[in-house]
């Protein structure tokens, strides 16, 4: 079982810039950009979402992935989650081989219960900017993501921007994630803690 632990925040438009030079400044390295393409899945229900996970295939460069998550905590931007993530052979879930890595026995029902009637809900397309950080030994992967959330409700195209700064702990002790945060804060106006995830913000959407 993975656990991923990232600090999320949200990055005002006009500081975009400033922030990716900030970065390459303390990385040491210009940024990786790449386009990712998400689509999110639940049932017509939302039995996933009643049960606190989130189910998502992305296209990457590289192929595509999907992911299944929980909601976990998140607590000033710090979140704290389960996740399973593995490469598929094409723009198809295969929702046999998650549930075999799935240890989580309440996540891993809700799946098996959700499989049968499953639908695409909404789909987040953003650019993600990544840096490799070394913070006191520690190893982070910030992210600077921008683009948009969208979800199509009775046939109104719906859309809500993106923009937010993602701290990923790879290796390490959590209190790296915390300091870089602080360095970050100090340098760039503007930002603020996001507790909302991405597929939080897709069912927002859907909602109205």
């Amino acid at each position: 079982m993975g656990m991923e632990r990232e600090i999320k925040l949200l990055l005002p438009p006009a500081q975009a810039e400033p922030a990716a030079q900030w970065f390459v400044a303390r990385a040491g390295h210009a940024g990786r950009a790449i386009r990712l393409s998400n689509i999110y899945f639940d049932t017509p229900q939302l039995t996933l979402a009643a049960s606190k996970s989130a189910l998502r295939l992305r296209h990457t460069p590289d192929g595509w992935l999907q992911t299944f998550k929980t909601v976990g905590n998140a607590t000033e931007g710090l979140h704290s989650r389960h996740e399973w993530e593995m490469p598929v052979a094409g723009e198809a879930l295969e929702i046999d081989a998650l549930l075999r890595e799935c240890d989580e026995p309440h996540a891993a029902q809700a799946l098996r219960d959700a499989a049968p009637q499953l639908i695409a809900l909404f789909r987040t397309d953003f650019t993600r900017t990544l840096w490799q950080v070394v913070v006191d030994g520690a190893e982070v992967e910030a992210a600077i993501d921008q683009g948009n959330v969208l979800a199509e409700v009775n046939s109104e195209l719906r859309r809500a921007p993106i923009s937010e700064i993602e701290l990923e702990l790879k290796s390490g002790e959590e209190a790296a994630l915390h300091a870089l945060s602080a360095e970050l804060r100090k340098q760039i106006a503007g930002l603020a803690p996001e507790n909302v995830s991405k597929a939080q913000r897709g069912y927002q959407l859907r909602a109205g």
